[in-house]
């Protein structure tokens, strides 16, 4: 699936496409959530998506991505969001959200994430505070 935005950038959900070695250095390197994250594990999560997303300018080069994990009937988790520090501000980031969650088969799913600090953002696409039904268990490794 593939579609554009204003001033050149796309959206394209092709796996082939995806820049494993931008995503993973920015993800590896630039995010809160998965600083130092090994590359095979990055692999691995590329190969085992439901789907993956990309934002891209106009030179074709990788400005944005998501990731999404799926059952593909009852729950879906939306993981890796992020778009280039330098382009935020313009609603691309909104536009991947919404493409990766409302295209795909599986906008009907519930939709969980994780976020520290992005909250007005998912909340524009319909994301709410967890309920007293949602519980939680970390990793114990560490």
């Amino acid at each position: 699936m593939h579609r554009d935005l204003d001033d050149g950038y796309v959206l394209d959900d092709d796996r082939e496409r995806i820049d494993r070695d931008t995503v993973y250095a920015y993800l590896s390197e630039q995010t809160y959530w998965a600083l130092g994250r090994e590359r095979a594990v990055m692999d691995d999560l590329f190969d085992s998506a439901y789907r993956l997303g990309g934002l891209y300018d106009r030179e074709g080069v990788q400005v944005g991505f998501a990731r999404v994990v799926s059952d593909g009937h009852t729950v879906s988790y939306l993981a890796d969001v992020y778009v280039l520090p330098e382009l935020r501000g313009r609603g691309l980031g909104l536009e991947l959200v919404r493409f990766v969650v409302d295209a795909g088969g599986i906008a009907d799913t519930k939709w969980l994430l994780h976020t520290r600090d992005m909250h007005p953002l998912y909340a524009k696409l319909g994301f709410v505070e967890p309920s007293e039904r949602v519980m939680e268990r970390f990793p114990t490794r560490g």
